[in-house]
């Protein structure tokens, strides 16, 4: 069991949250192979669905908190002039350079994107990630620094209100289930900050846990879980643009 139903279904009993960086690296090797992982399905819907929104046709394109290049695939099929990656683990990086070996990523620390010149990219995608990131203010700052004007983000993540009630990103390594740092970040909270920073929120998408996505509780026999959850939102999109 991963992700955020393993957190719904066992607390952690106290144990810390690992740092993503050290998580990430733990998880690198098997991140690309979770058949059936609840996030990730609905994280691939909604991602393709905010892409549809957007053409990166001849557009330089950045992806933070790339991982493996798990979305590179559909983006690349949508001819960007150029595709650059940002995680905080470098095993995540090496899984994507063994995908593709001529790949422009980079290990960044905190929020910096210190290898984008100011005011050089166009569509800034990010999945699965910002909850990760201790300083929202300063990353949405970073992200408007690097954006053109007029350029766009496209970003989804774990629902702050799914966070609240103790959900949490977790997976397995040597037999021992672990859980990742997050900071809960209340949409709202995310959209004011984008505004300061020129960001306006042109469409925001949520996904409940409801009778759609049944069958992945069902499967891993959880349905108590599934009802205790019903209605709770699990997954949101973003799509904002820079003035």
């Amino acid at each position: 069991m991963t992700g955020i139903l393993a957190k719904m279904r066992e607390w952690t009993g106290g144990n810390r949250d690992l740092d993503p960086a050290k998580a990430y690296n733990a998880w690198a090797a098997d991140y690309d192979d979770q058949p059936g992982n609840l996030m990730i399905d609905l994280d691939e819907q909604m991602f393709s669905g905010l892409l549809q929104q957007v053409s990166l046709s001849g557009k330089d394109v950045a992806d933070v908190g790339c991982g493996t290049g798990r979305h590179w695939n559909k983006l690349l099929e949508l001819g960007p002039q150029s595709l650059t990656g940002f995680d905080v683990s470098a095993g995540m990086l090496e899984q994507l350079r063994v995908k593709y070996p001529d790949a422009a990523c980079y290990v960044v620390k905190d929020h910096l994107l210190t290898e984008i010149r100011d005011g050089s990219v166009d569509v800034l995608v990010s999945t699965l990630t910002i909850a990760h990131i201790a300083n929202l203010v300063g990353l949405f700052a970073e992200w408007s620094r690097v954006l053109k004007p007029g350029g766009e983000i496209l970003l989804t993540d774990y629902h702050p209100e799914a966070l609240a009630r103790g959900a949490k990103r977790t997976f397995r390594s040597e037999g021992k289930s672990h859980s990742i740092i997050n900071h809960i970040y209340y949409l709202e909270s995310v959209k004011s900050v984008a505004r300061v920073n020129g960001l306006s929120c042109i469409r925001q998408e949520e996904k409940l846990i409801d009778d759609d996505v049944r069958a992945y509780y069902e499967a891993q026999g959880a349905l108590d879980l599934f009802e205790r959850f019903r209605q709770v939102p699990i997954i949101y999109g973003m799509h904002l643009k820079k003035k």
